[in-house]
């Protein structure tokens, strides 16, 4: 069992990953994350990676979501509007979220902390401890 969690937890990470690549894209330039994800599948050379399907599903799935994702954020988010957070913020939260509210087989710890990683990598000194308190409060709204 530990064997097949190594190798899923880095997929998973380089598909969140490529899922933030996706909607950083479509929110710079304001298009639809499908129609951006569309040309990001097609600059993918073969054979694609196997984690590409659950990027794809992780970015349809904010899409499909995305009001309600952005109104829980901007709820949860005490002193912050959507606009004001730094872009890679605002997706990893987005990503985060859908994975809270709609992917069950993910813990919703792991969908938090792989979220403040991300941040940690990619985002400002402040950015993991926001995310972290974002996340945790949408966490507890979404088991009650």
């Amino acid at each position: 069992m530990a064997e097949g969690s190594k190798q899923q937890m880095p997929a998973r990470r380089k598909a969140r990953k490529r899922a933030l690549d996706v909607l950083y894209e479509s929110d710079l330039r304001d298009k639809p994350p499908v129609e951006v994800l569309a040309g990001y599948v097609q600059r993918i050379e073969q054979p694609r990676p196997e984690h590409l399907g659950y990027a794809v599903g992780l970015v349809e799935g904010v899409a499909e979501h995305l009001d309600r994702i952005d109104e829980l954020i901007a709820s949860y988010a005490e002193g912050w509007t959507l606009g004001r957070m730094p872009v890679v913020d605002r997706n990893l939260a987005r990503i985060a979220v859908y994975e809270l509210l709609y992917v069950d087989e993910i813990d919703d710890a792991v969908a938090i902390s792989e979220a403040v990683e991300l941040a940690r990598q990619m985002s400002t000194d402040d950015s993991p401890r926001f995310l972290n308190g974002v996340l945790g409060r949408i966490a507890e709204y979404a088991t009650r």
